[in-house]
């Protein structure tokens, strides 16, 4: 009888344990999925001059080699630009990963686009709003 009592307040134990980690869980996935670990918060206006110098060839090109909803003639070497907040939850690690992506992958063909000045750096900030937007 006595390991039975166990066993049952062992069951509960975990039990509650189980409803407070899926509860943990929930909580952080939202906030992942909102955004909430960025304090940065992009408007309207930052996302669409954003997407302007992403579709520039001169500057951003990033549709040479990248798909994203409502381009025309993109490219597929790159990964979609798509679920970009699932992928990236904190924008930082996004403007890193644009600026120098080399420092995530020292083979990539994606060119260092802080790193070498390809990108002003409000120009950088602009883009970084408008994939992070994705």
């Amino acid at each position: 009888m006595k390991g039975s009592v166990m066993h049952a307040q062992l069951r509960s134990q975990l039990s509650g344990a189980r409803r407070y980690l899926s509860a943990a869980t929930l909580l952080v996935g939202s906030v992942a999925t909102f955004g909430g670990f960025s304090a940065h918060a992009a408007d309207e206006a930052s996302i669409a001059e954003g997407r302007e110098v992403a579709a520039d060839r001169n500057r951003g090109n990033c549709y040479s080699c990248h798909m994203a909803e409502g381009a025309e003639m993109t490219g597929n070497g790159g990964p979609p630009l798509m679920q970009m907040q699932l992928r990236f939850p904190e924008r930082e690690v996004l403007k890193a990963q644009i600026a120098d992506p080399r420092v995530r992958n020292p083979n990539t063909v994606m060119p260092p686009y802080g790193a070498h000045g390809i990108l002003t750096d409000r120009e950088l900030e602009l883009v970084v709003d408008y994939v992070h937007s994705l």
